[in-house]
């Protein structure tokens, strides 16, 4: 009950400030911290993925000759339209990588979630998500021979974490931001993915489950600390520290095509 309360919190906070961020954008904001406009954008496509009865609605975007593709694992009240997925997943496009951001839930799903919050804990099927998601991904002939990462945050963490450790080494590198890995449970001894944990240095309770999930994981491992951030990564230079990093971990990690 601590952790659901806990992460209905973050959750408030994160929906709120999704709505303010998203409104920005659609504005017109020129914010360098929503979308970096300085990074040549790849073709981006709609996309709809099967996932047993479902369908999940995504935005694929392709950058030349990718080295590697990133899938982003949304936490709860978020989405495929994050603003700060979309900022991460930019910067990794303009560093090579082919990045799928998608919902997680269907629109039904959602709508019901709202009122009766049985999905956003639901790490099983969210994990199961990800791996219909990944499945599609190396199904799709311009990307089957390529490197996967799996980019997740809040409760997308450890959906992203269980799926690596069901997927084995078919996974190439997990990176979490402000995420909650402790979720994943007895699935982080089984992760053999590289991964780096992110969390703001203001994040206190966040910081504190990272740890103990960090101590659990068995296989390459960094736990970084963004000195001034909060949860959300919203003070300045905050969100470009999360994407820095995660591009320099994932351009580590996913070099190239597989041969």
């Amino acid at each position: 009950m601590r952790a659901q309360r806990l992460e209905d919190a973050l959750a408030a906070r994160r929906l709120c400030r999704y709505w303010q961020l998203a409104s920005a954008t659609v504005l017109g904001s020129s914010r360098s911290d929503i979308v970096n406009k300085d990074v040549a954008r790849p073709l981006e496509r709609e996309v709809q993925i099967p996932a047993g009865a479902a369908t999940l609605d995504g935005n694929l975007a392709m950058a030349a000759e990718a080295r590697g593709v990133v899938l982003f694992a949304h936490g709860s009240g978020s989405g495929r339209h994050s603003p700060r997925n979309v900022f991460v997943a930019r910067e990794l496009q303009g560093a090579g990588m082919a990045t799928l951001l998608f919902d997680l839930l269907t629109r039904a799903e959602e709508t019901r979630d709202v009122y009766t919050r049985e999905h956003r804990f639901d790490i099983p099927l969210l994990a199961e998500r990800l791996e219909q998601g990944t499945h599609w991904v190396t199904s799709n002939n311009a990307l089957h021979d390529h490197p996967v990462g799996y980019f997740g945050a809040s409760t997308g963490s450890a959906a992203a974490l269980v799926a690596a450790a069901k997927l084995g080494s078919r996974i190439s590198a997990v990176v979490s931001r402000g995420g909650r890995p402790d979720l994943a449970d007895d699935a982080l001894e089984r992760v053999t993915a590289p991964t780096l944990l992110i969390v703001g240095g203001h994040d206190d309770v966040v910081i504190d489950l990272n740890r103990r999930a960090y101590a659990s994981l068995r296989c390459e491992k960094q736990l970084v600390i963004v000195p001034g951030a909060t949860h959300l990564f919203e003070e300045p230079g905050t969100l470009e520290e999360v994407a820095r990093l995660a591009s320099k971990w994932f351009c580590r990690h996913l070099g190239g095509p597989r041969t």
